[in-house]
């Protein structure tokens, strides 16, 4: 395949995929993000655990999707830095045989990504560095590991805050799931202001001061279920991510925070 070229990394301007690193309490992520991270903490305490939260519905999501409801294929939009249980983990020890296509566009992804591409035998697990914004040359890239025929769940959780404008984040929904067929799934996460309303609204204007970052955008539960009009939503709907069918063993399921999420069946 030729000599791999290498991986420029600017370490003098945040990225949202390092700060949220950081507040997972990883090690990817320089002095800059964990700067820009403590700005967000300062206003906002909690996002660690709505980092952990959206972290941890992603697993209960994918376990459902490739158990309950037999999904073998997976297309993971603006997946960022890899850390524990990364969806192709979770979906191969569930189903070995699962397929897996990682997407961003972030360098330091690029650049891990080649440990991410390591799942079972019986499956495949590939990246694709590409923008959520070109959802036709994400799905020509994906094809060569995907089959469109079947169905494929498409995840993005925490990409479409990244996309303002209403009318585009709907298209590449709509765009990659017209590529799909009955049976596909769409994931989602997004951040709303539900839960501790001003703070977090202020917390997302710092963010979008910070030179570099990528504007982050708040929407409601009712511009959230927006992006499932056209599909069958999984119970219990549109929820904050600790309501979604919380593990038995937790007590984590009856709080509310500003990270929404949901899970819907294309019929």
């Amino acid at each position: 395949m030729g000599e791999k070229a290498p991986v420029k990394i600017d370490e003098t301007v945040p990225h949202s995929a390092r700060i949220w690193n950081y507040w997972l309490r990883g090690k990817d992520n320089y002095p800059v993000d964990q700067a820009a991270g403590e700005q967000t903490l300062k206003v906002l305490p909690e996002i660690v655990d709505i980092a952990r939260a959206s972290r941890a519905f992603l697993g209960r999501a994918v376990r459902h999707l490739a158990g309950e409801a037999g999904i073998r294929q997976f297309l993971d939009v603006g997946t960022g830095l890899p850390t524990m249980d990364n969806t192709h983990e979770v979906a191969q020890r569930v189903a070995p045989e699962c397929r897996i296509v990682y997407v961003d566009n972030d360098p330091l992804v690029l650049l891990f990504a080649r440990a991410l591409m390591k799942g079972t035998p019986e499956g495949a697990t590939a990246y694709i560095e590409c923008d959520a914004r070109d959802p036709q040359e994400i799905l020509r890239q994906a094809a060569k590991t995907l089959d469109f025929t079947r169905p494929v769940a498409v995840m993005m959780l925490g990409i479409l805050p990244f996309i303002g404008d209403d009318d585009e984040a709907r298209s590449i929904v709509s765009r990659l799931l017209a590529a799909v067929p009955a049976g596909s799934y769409l994931a989602v996460t997004h951040s709303t202001s539900e839960a501790t309303g001003q703070r977090v609204i202020e917390a997302v204007r710092q963010w979008n001061r910070v030179p570099g970052t990528v504007p982050y955008h708040l929407r409601s539960p009712a511009q959230i279920a927006g992006f499932f009009d056209e599909l069958e939503l999984v119970e219990p709907g549109v929820v904050s991510c600790p309501r979604w069918r919380p593990e038995p063993s937790k007590v984590d399921g009856d709080w509310d925070m500003d990270e929404f999420c949901a899970v819907g069946r294309k019929n």
